[in-house]
């Protein structure tokens, strides 16, 4: 790790705030439920509409179901970043120096791609979708999404341990 970026890890460690939050008896549990809600919130959501994509749920016609569910990942986007940056800094120094710290970055990274680039190019055709015709494109989005939020759960399950 560069010496500036190792600098500012210990700075960020070292704070009132990740202090306060490792001294605390309820704050990092507290922020570990609230990061877990969001995981649910959104992967869950994230996955009802990836199944519906690969062919599950053909009544449920596409455009419906995103006005539906996708808000819900989207609220749990909002928790779980500021409770992850929370807990972060708590353990800054040694995350920031873990691959599986470095792989979940990643996948997080390729995970908001595959979605950006599904909104913004596949999903304006979804009117169309109706029984069975998702494109290939988007079965594939549905798939890239599955497996990248299994390893940035699995990632994170990893970094307890």
């Amino acid at each position: 790790m560069p010496i500036a970026l190792a600098g500012l890890m210990q700075d960020l460690e070292a704070s009132a705030l990740a202090s306060a939050i490792r001294q605390s008896n309820w704050l990092y549990p507290f922020l570990e439920i609230l990061h877990i809600l969001g995981i649910v919130l959104l992967v869950g959501a994230a996955f009802l509409f990836d199944l519906r994509l690969l062919g599950f749920s053909r009544n449920l016609p596409v455009p419906d179901l995103a006005r539906h569910v996708l808000p819900w990942s989207r609220r749990g986007l909002y928790l779980i970043v500021p409770s992850g940056l929370l807990l972060f800094s708590t353990n800054a120094v040694a995350l920031a120096s873990d691959p599986v710290f470095h792989i979940k970055l990643i996948m997080l990274a390729v995970g908001g791609i595959n979605a950006g680039l599904f909104h913004r190019y596949i999903f304006s055709t979804a009117q169309g979708w109706m029984h069975g015709n998702t494109p290939g494109m988007a079965k594939a989005v549905a798939v890239c999404s599955i497996v990248v939020w299994v390893v940035v759960i699995a990632c994170g399950r990893l970094l307890a341990y």
